[in-house]
Parts: C-alpha cells; sequence; structure tokens
C-alpha cells in the first residue's frame, strides 16, 4: 500500500499487518547448536530425546548386602536363612549390583555374625531395593518437547540422558540506533540543552528481559546520509532495528524518509498516545521500527509494536496482560482520536483498590518507575470520572494462568509426540501426562482429575477393548470414547532371540527372566488374562512382579539385560532394537471428559489426532494403524 505521512491507524490493526508483511518477506526465526550447560531459559528448536538411560547401571537403593534372590527363599522369622561369605557382597546406596544378584537386602534387617555369616529373617523379592536401568529416564524418551523453555531442572535430565549438546531458538539481535544534535552520552555534568542519551538503556533492558540481545550503535547526528548509511549497517547486521527520535514531523525528523529509501514504511502514525508518531517500516525481512524519542512512548511502542515480533520469533506465547477492578481517584479525560495509556498508583483502602493517575507527561520517565498498572482508555472515548470504576493492567507480578491439558492413563510414546505438536501447533498450549494404566486413567476421569486419559482395556468375555469399561464407568454417557491407534502388542525379547522365545507361555521356561508392567495397567491385564487361558502359573514365572510403569521402561531392562522379556508394544521394541514377537493388535483411545470436550486445547488435539503429520510420525515409530484416529466411539 502506498505510504500515508502521519497516519492515525487504530494499534491492532497496525500489530497485525505489520506482523503480516514481515512474515510474507521472510521474517522468521534462526536456530542455533549450544552446550545443555549454557542452555537455562532458552528455547527448544526441536524435541529433545534421551541418548543413554538413566541410571544408565542397576544400583543400590539402600545400604546393605546385594544377594541373589533364590538364596533367601525359605527365610522367616521361625526358619532363617544364613548367607555365607560369596553369596552376599556388601553395598552402599548407589553402588553397581554385581553381576549374580538381583536383590538388595538393608542394612538394618541383617544379623551379622562372627564367622562372618549373615542370618536374615525375611526372604527377599528379585528387584527389591535396586534402582532399575532406566529408572528415571530411557533412551529414546523425550526429554523435552519443541519450543519449551529449558528449566534448571531440565538440564539436569538432558544430562542424565546423555544429552550434551541441543538446538535452541537463537536470540533475536536488535539494533538500536540513538538519533540527534542534542543528544549525548550519559555523564554527570550535561551542558545546557544537552540530552542524555538513555532510551537505549532503557530498551535494551527490555530486549534482555524478553529474551532478545540489544547492540547499541554510535549516536548519530541529525543528519540525512548520517542516519541512512547508520540504518542499513544496522539492518545488514541485525535482526531487527530501532531507529530513535526522528519520527514526528519535525524539519530534521528524518526516519520516516530513511526507512523509505532502504525499504518500506507500512504506517507512519499509530492510534495511541503517548507513542503515536511511530513508524513501522521494514527493509526485506528486517523490521524497523520508528520510536518517538521521548522515553515513555519509546517504552509504550517497543512494548506494544516490537514485543509482538521478539514472541513470534521466540515461539513462546505472548504473556497475557493481567487486569484488575479499581476505582479512580481523579477524573480522566482523553482524546476521542487515540487509545491512549495512563500509568496509575494503586492500593487498597478497606476492601477497595484505588487508583491515582501520575503524570501523563511523555518524557516523564520517572511515571513508568513508579507505575503499578496502567489504564487503557479505548479509542473514542472521553475518559472516565472520578470514582468511577474502571478495569487497570497490572505491571506487579501475579501467577500466571496455565494452558495444560493433563492426560492421566495408559502410556504410549505417541502421547509425547501429540504432546509435542499440540505444542508446535499453538505455543500457548501445553501437554502433561503420567503413566498410571488404563484403569488408573479412568478413575482419574471420575474424579475430574484429569481432561484425558489413554485407555486399553481387554474385555476378557467379548474380545473388546474399552467399550464394557465405558458401560460400567461411565453409565451416565459423561465422557466421549476417541479412537486413537490400533498398535501392536507381544513379547520383547533381546536381539537375535537366544533363549528361543516362540509364544507367551515361554516366560515360564527355566531360566527365563520376566519384567512385567504395573497392575491396573491394560497390558498387565493383558498378560495376566493370557496367563490365565494358557493356564501358566505366575508365581512360576521369574520376575512376574517385577512392575515397569512404562512400555520402554521395560524395553529399556530387556536391552541391558537384566530381563529376558517382557509384554510391550512394538515401537518400544524397535527403538531399543529388540526382537519382537506379536501376540495381538489392541485399540489404544482417549476418554475425554465432557466438560473438557470443547475447550481450545482438546480440540486443537482432535485436529493434531487427524492430521497427516502425527500419521506420518507413527508410521515411523512403526507398530501402529491410525486409519480412524479422533473418531468417536459409541458405547450406549
Amino acid at each position: 500500500m502506498g505510504f500515508e505521512y502521519l497516519t492515525n491507524i487504530p494499534l491492532e490493526k497496525a500489530q497485525e499487518e505489520y506482523l503480516s508483511l514481515l512474515k510474507n518477506n521472510g521474517f522468521t526465526p534462526k536456530t542455533e547448536l549450544i552446550p545443555v550447560f549454557d542452555a537455562c531459559n532458552r528455547v527448544t528448536a526441536l524435541p529433545v530425546y534421551a541418548h543413554i538411560c538413566a541410571p544408565h547401571y542397576a544400583a543400590s537403593a539402600m545400604d546393605g548386602i546385594a544377594v541373589n534372590a533364590r538364596d533367601t527363599f525359605g527365610a522367616t522369622e521361625t526358619t532363617p536363612v544364613i548367607l555365607k561369605s560369596g553369596q552376599y557382597v556388601i553395598v552402599d546406596t548407589g553402588d553397581p549390583i554385581p553381576e549374580h544378584c538381583d536383590a538388595v537386602i538393608m542394612v538394618e534387617e541383617l544379623v551379622q555374625n562372627e564367622d562372618a555369616t549373615i542370618t536374615i529373617h525375611a526372604a527377599a523379592a528379585p528387584w527389591q531395593h535396586i534402582r532399575q536401568i532406566g529408572e528415571d529416564i530411557c533412551v529414546g524418551e523425550m526429554i523435552l518437547p519443541a519450543l519449551t523453555k529449558v528449566s534448571p531442572s531440565a538440564i539436569g535430565a538432558m544430562i542424565a540422558g546423555g544429552v550434551l549438546e541441543i538446538e535452541v531458538i537463537r536470540k533475536p539481535v536488535v539494533g538500536i540506533i540513538p538519533t540527534g544534535d542534542e543528544i549525548v552520552p550519559p555523564c554527570i555534568d550535561p551542558k545546557p540543552g544537552d540530552i542524555l542519551e538513555f532510551n537505549s538503556s532503557i530498551f535494551s533492558a527490555m530486549l534482555k528481559e524478553w529474551g532478545a540481545e540489544a547492540v547499541v550503535y554510535p549516536i548519530v547526528p541529525d543528519k540525512f546520509e548520517q542516519i541512512q548509511e547508520m540504518t542499513a549497517k544496522a539492518s545488514d547486521e541485525c535482526d531487527m532495528v530501532i531507529l530513535n527520535a526522528g519520527s514526528s514531523a519535525g524539519r530534521e525528523d528524518y526516519s520516516a524518509k530513511v526507512i523509505e529509501s532502504l525499504g518500506e514504511v507500512l504506517y507512519h502514525g499509530i492510534a495511541i498516545k503517548p507513542g503515536k508518531p511511530a513508524i513501522l517500516g521494514c527493509r526485506g525481512a528486517v523490521p524497523i521500527l520508528g520510536v518517538p524519542g521521548y522515553p515513555v512512548s519509546g517504552i509504550i511502542v517497543i512494548e506494544e509494536l516490537l514485543k509482538p515480533l521478539i514472541d513470534h520469533w521466540m515461539k513462546v506465547p505472548a504473556e497475557q496482560k493481567q487486569y484488575v477492578k479499581a476505582v479512580l481517584t481523579r477524573p480522566i479525560v482523553s482524546g476521542l482520536k487515540y487509545k491512549e495509556f495512563v500509568r496509575v498508583r494503586m492500593g487498597y483502602v478497606g476492601d477497595r483498590l484505588m487508583a491515582s493517575p501520575l503524570s501523563r507527561g511523555s518524557g516523564v520517565v520517572t511515571s513508568f518507575m513508579k507505575a503499578d498498572g496502567i489504564l487503557e482508555i479505548p479509542q473514542g472515548l472521553e475518559g472516565y470520572e472520578a470514582g468511577e470504576e474502571v478495569e487497570i493492567r497490572l505491571l506487579c507480578s501475579l501467577d500466571k494462568l496455565q494452558n495444560t491439558l493433563v492426560v492421566i492413563g495408559s502410556h504410549d510414546p505417541l502421547l509425547d509426540e501429540l504432546g509435542n505438536m499440540l505444542h508446535v501447533a499453538d505455543e500457548s498450549l501445553y501437554m502433561s501426562s503420567s503413566h498410571v494404566g488404563s484403569m488408573g486413567g479412568i478413575m482419574a476421569i471420575r474424579r475430574g482429575e484429569a481432561h484425558i486419559a489413554g485407555c486399553h482395556l481387554l474385555d476378557t468375555v467379548t474380545g473388546e477393548y474399552n467399550l464394557s469399561f465405558m458401560k460400567k464407568y461411565f453409565p451416565k454417557g459423561d465422557v466421549k470414547l476417541i479412537r486413537c491407534v490400533g498398535r501392536e502388542q507381544g513379547l520383547m525379547v533381546a536381539k537375535g532371540n537366544p533363549l528361543d522365545i516362540q509364544k507367551f507361555a515361554d516366560i515360564a521356561k527355566e531360566g527365563v527372566r520376566y519384567v512385567n508392567r504395573q497392575k491396573g495397567s491394560g497390558t498387565r491385564i493383558l498378560a495376566d488374562y493370557l496367563c490365565k487361558t494358557e493356564q501358566i502359573d505366575m508365581a512360576s514365572v521369574y520376575g512376574y512382579e517385577r512392575e515397569e510403569m512404562t512400555h520402554t521402561s521395560v524395553a529399556a531392562q530387556i536391552a541391558n539385560g537384566s530381563a529376558d522379556a517382557g509384554m510391550g508394544i512394538y515401537s518400544a521394541a524397535k527403538l531399543y532394537d529388540l526382537d519382537f514377537i506379536p501376540i495381538c493388535v489392541e485399540e489404544y483411545d482417549l476418554i475425554i471428559s465432557d466438560y473438557a470436550w470443547n475447550t481450545p486445547m482438546v480440540q486443537q488435539l482432535m485436529q493434531v489426532l487427524k492430521s497427516d503429520i502425527f500419521r506420518q510420525k507413527l508410521m515411523e515409530l512403526g507398530g501402529y494403524t491410525v486409519d480412524n484416529a479422533g473418531e468417536l466411539r459409541s458405547y450406549e
């Protein structure tokens, strides 16, 4: 569109059209690879996956002795067992478990005899008091999704998972060019007429707070050619440029002409006060923002017009403005042509929050420093009367609202992928998933503790998945059952299948060490059902009571040699390069509470569930069918 000198464009329209113009010109964030040690508060560019398990070896969880559980069987208070030298190894917390041992007995439960033997009065269960390989993190598990700010604890998790470098979004570099014949560097003895240049210090601090890096260029006098040269240099070296002062209509206000000579001016003049002479321009994909010289005007313009660009670059949701109701102590008159920002001080008087307007001068920077909030007077409104209740935007800190989708229930790696895709689709949305098994998920939904539960419960009478459980636990139909995936369940065994395990009943073979899922999980219910139908005595299966909470943790135990077989899904076996003996294809569905169904979080998740990118990712993982993902299943 053509350049209009000193336009009066509404702020919201200017914000939207400015970002749209820049996107069309190729304005997009850049990434960089950095050490994990330096990653605090940076934003991940891609999902981060574990390279090693944590812990990466079976470790003692107690001080005591490591033993082979078989050597302790039969020990009771009346029939104690005496362990001889060679049947036990003294261990401290954190020590590796010796190869021939598979249990730890606490030192408090030992009776040490003078002949170096040890008496015990209770049998040790296999793998008791042992931190399993991958108890915290398993190889291939997603530690952080994309577009997530890295916390100090996340640094520890990544290092524990063997991740030493990550790709993050590079901090945008913003060039600040101060201009003006009267502007001088900060000093303690300015001459009359000198104006100390502190706007760049304010802007630099704001930029740093928002995650950007500031580069302050030397002060440029009011000369068109010099301003043009410095602006060209800054736009070559930086991702964004602030051209400070020279944006009004004075005879030495060259900013608009400079920007136009180098690129494009979208608007010169925004319907806000203070800050109305702002210039929205660019040189290709580099935004050049002309900012008024008065500090309060500059702060408003930077907050309203530059911060949205930084948020877009950093891929973080814009901070939600928090408002409270307050009573004005004095009247405020406002012009009809602008949206006006008035700084106020606030305090409680009795049970009422009172707001007192501060000086409205554009050059009174201390009014921003003292302000507790900002009264935003809409364009077209003449103002407010004293005693009138108004809404104030808070500048003081408050707890921020969380937009987190809570998922509790059966584990599947696809939940991590769904959470990542949800967040990538909308940076303001997050997913928190807890793995407590299908029945645990149903109970969480019934108690109102979760939005969604993953479920794959087999009805051993009908052979159907999930439907009978829905009828039993949700007879009023106050939830929705959504098809997610079909997935292959089977036995995961070591590469090459050294024990020649061919069918489920082989878990009871002599010498086979089994690792199970926790009670209440769909996989455990399936295993128990198979034991019943194939007449397998669970007590005869070594390790049947050894429980892990996820498919990947079961796979990790087999891959690292502490177990020989375990039930799980094909994608977990593929991830750990294990052999897989298929047992069945089950239906893994999502139970979604009615009270959450129409929320933006759930509706966005439904879009992700039906997307091609989700289908493609599951094909990469392997072992899934997704033909009907997102379809409603009737169970009435």
